[in-house]
């Protein structure tokens, strides 16, 4: 029994030298708590890129291309649920309030996520890229 525990705090600490993620790290789980922005350019005339503020119980703030507002991601697994709630329409031009109603759109449709280093990509219809602001 003795041999079989030390073999096995052997293979872990092998695992976690070899840089792999270990079941249930940080590398594999929902980033609650942290902030992300969409894996794009800016739009012509403007600095912003949409941005995503996800709170520990998945409360969301979004900033968008000009449109911001509130919403809920809840996650079970790799199955991922997001609801808007209240966005505000700030009197945007036409080309970035309809892309920002794609964007609400498409994620509001994903139904899976899943995390590579610092890229979270949800899954749906279309495919969205945020990165992990780590800075």
């Amino acid at each position: 029994m003795q041999v079989l525990k030390r073999g096995c705090a052997v293979a872990m600490m092998a695992l976690s030298m070899s840089g792999l993620p270990l079941a249930g790290a940080s590398a594999e789980e929902f980033p609650f708590g942290m902030e992300m922005t969409l894996d794009a350019l800016p739009m012509p005339g403007s600095k912003r890129v949409p941005d995503l503020d996800i709170g520990d119980n998945g409360e969301t703030v979004l900033e968008l291309w000009c449109k911001g507002g509130k919403g809920q991601f809840s996650v079970a697994g790799n199955t991922i649920v997001f609801i808007a709630s209240k966005i505000e329409d700030r009197n945007c031009p036409a080309a970035r309030a309809q892309a920002d109603d794609e964007l609400i759109a498409a994620l509001s449709a994903t139904t899976n996520w899943k995390r590579q280093g610092d890229l979270i990509i949800f899954i749906g219809p279309k495919t969205l890229r945020f990165r992990l602001n780590t800075n």
